[in-house]
């Protein structure tokens, strides 16, 4: 017995140097580990390296004219690609088979693989907290997130547009703790953590893209369809095979096959007896309005027609009485008796005559009158009685506001300069008249022309320019219009023929017509006595 045996166990754990190089030493020769390793250089002739130990840490030989592939590099189709996804659970601690169905999709595609995803989202009350609007903080936290990103896209732009771009600004370092998985004295100088500063690599601004970015890249495939999700199988039943049993659709037109449907069958199926039958309401308001002008029709035909019977009626009458005064007065001229109308008729001649002798006596007194008063004027009043200012002008008479009481001279018998010789001319020439008489005094350039004194109030000191001045133009000309000529009085017309309305031709076949036959005098005087009824 060692005294070890003896001393209770040590409280603290004591570690020995020696006694752990004994423990290696043991472990060591008691386990015996073969590893492959290649030749020594130089004792290599017929040796090839087959896996990935004949070349342990290093690469390839290449003094050994094979194909070589140190750690599988180069070597195609020999990665292990498997499909194989690992096992994830969910929340109540249930596999996610969910990830089948997110295999190859992106992290933003919304996929429903689950029964919940189907069910309608649960209606919440109105106090519920996830209704409620944001606050103050939330809503000018999310205004300014959203400024920042619409600002950088905003400069990404205005920078990849701009002709000279400056140099981007490079991001913080960054530093960065690291512990390498070998410790030790041989390894990382012995130190077992690093401290690694991480600085972003300055970019050349000027420097041409390495990468075709402008290749425009298919649009990913959107989400998939919520899936339909199936009941599981059931037997199903005889009854349920009738009910869905679905006959086959034969057309009323073509039967290739030859099935006989029985008519009550064709009409159920046609549908008719399903449709209820409607009339519209404007069906008996048509009926009704053509009823109602039907029947105003009639009657106003009705109407019409016994109107036209009594105005024939009183046409017959009408005749039958013209016959009977016919009849009566033939018997009474034939007897000689004097009848009322006759009396009638020859009172109203004469009561014609007698206005009419009233009026020409009424004319002669005026006439003795105008007499009495002025006898110089009798004739000249009786002249231009019926005489208009027209006739006046054309005539060339003079103006009545002229004569002053002064002897009328003619104007052609002064300021001649001929003398003699002036009667001594060509025989064929007719200069007799050759100059108006009193030109300036025709009562025409009174008319078209008005007196200085009288209207210098009006029209003022520039009576010469107001008549010179054209103002009433027209702007287009009738065809044939001479603008240049200038006339002192009223338009003159020319005359086409001796008689353009055929008057005399008219005068003369009423001159040669024969007297009015009997029977037209007779219609006169029936057509007097009906005037003579009326009033």
């Amino acid at each position: 017995m060692s005294l070890g045996s003896l001393l209770p166990a040590p409280t603290q754990p004591v570690w020995d140097l020696d006694e752990e190089r004994a423990k290696v030493r043991v472990q060591s020769s008691s386990v015996v580990v073969a590893s492959p390793t290649a030749p020594p250089y130089g004792q290599r002739r017929g040796w090839v390296p087959r896996s990935l130990e004949d070349f342990g840490d290093g690469g390839a030989f290449p003094e050994i004219p094979v194909a070589q592939y140190p750690l599988n590099m180069g070597r195609e189709g020999k990665e292990s690609t498997s499909n194989a996804l690992a096992v994830q659970l969910d929340a109540q601690g249930k596999i996610k088979y969910d990830v089948l169905a997110r295999q190859g999709h992106s992290k933003e595609k919304i996929i429903y693989s689950k029964l919940t995803d189907l069910l309608p989202a649960e209606v919440v009350a109105e106090d519920d907290p996830s209704l409620e609007r944001p606050s103050e903080d939330d809503v000018q936290e999310t205004t300014e997130k959203t400024r920042l990103a619409l600002e950088r896209l905003t400069h990404t732009k205005i920078a990849a547009a701009m002709p000279v771009r400056c140099a981007e600004r490079a991001g913080p370092a960054q530093y960065i703790r690291y512990t390498p998985s070998q410790q030790g004295a041989a390894f990382n100088s012995g130190a077992k953590q690093r401290v690694i500063r991480m600085v972003e690599a300055q970019k050349d601004p000027i420097e041409p893209p390495k990468f075709k970015i402008n290749k425009k890249i298919p649009r990913g495939p959107p989400s998939p369809p919520a899936p339909v999700m199936h009941s599981p199988t059931r037997k199903v039943t005889v009854k349920e095979q009738k009910e869905w049993k679905i006959p086959p659709c034969i057309s009323n037109w073509k039967n290739a096959k030859g099935y006989t449907i029985p008519l009550d069958k064709r009409l159920a199926a046609d549908g008719r007896g399903l449709q209820q039958v409607h009339i519209n309401e404007n069906f008996a308001k048509l009926a009704e309005a053509l009823y109602i002008a039907d029947r105003k029709a009639r009657e106003a035909v009705e109407m019409r027609a016994q109107l036209e019977k009594k105005l024939a009626q009183k046409e017959k009458e009408k005749k039958e009485e013209h016959l009977r005064q016919l009849a009566q007065k033939a018997r009474e001229e034939r007897a000689g008796i004097r009848t009322q109308a006759a009396a009638t008729d020859k009172d109203e001649e004469a009561r014609e005559r007698d206005q009419l002798r009233y009026e020409r006596h009424k004319d002669r007194q005026r006439e003795r009158n105008i007499a009495r008063a002025a006898p110089d004027k009798r004739s000249k009043l009786q002249r231009e009685r019926e005489r208009d200012i027209s006739e006046q002008i054309a005539l060339g008479l003079p103006a009545k506001n002229i004569s002053g009481g002064e002897v009328q001279f003619d104007q052609r018998l002064f300021n001649t300069t001929k003398g003699m010789d002036s009667g001594y001319g060509d025989e064929e020439s007719y200069n007799v008249y050759d100059k108006p008489w009193r030109e300036s005094g025709t009562v025409g350039a009174h008319i078209y022309r008005p007196s200085r004194n009288l209207d210098k109030d009006v029209y003022g000191d520039d009576l010469d320019k107001l008549i010179k001045t054209n103002r009433f133009v027209p702007d287009k000309e009738f065809s044939g219009t001479d603008r240049t000529a200038t006339r002192s009085g009223p338009v003159q017309y020319e005359k086409e023929g001796e008689d353009p309305f055929g008057l005399d031709k008219f005068l003369t076949q009423a001159k040669r017509a024969s007297k009015r036959p009997k029977d037209d005098r007779d219609r006169r005087g029936e057509e007097r006595d009906k005037r003579k009824r009326r009033e």
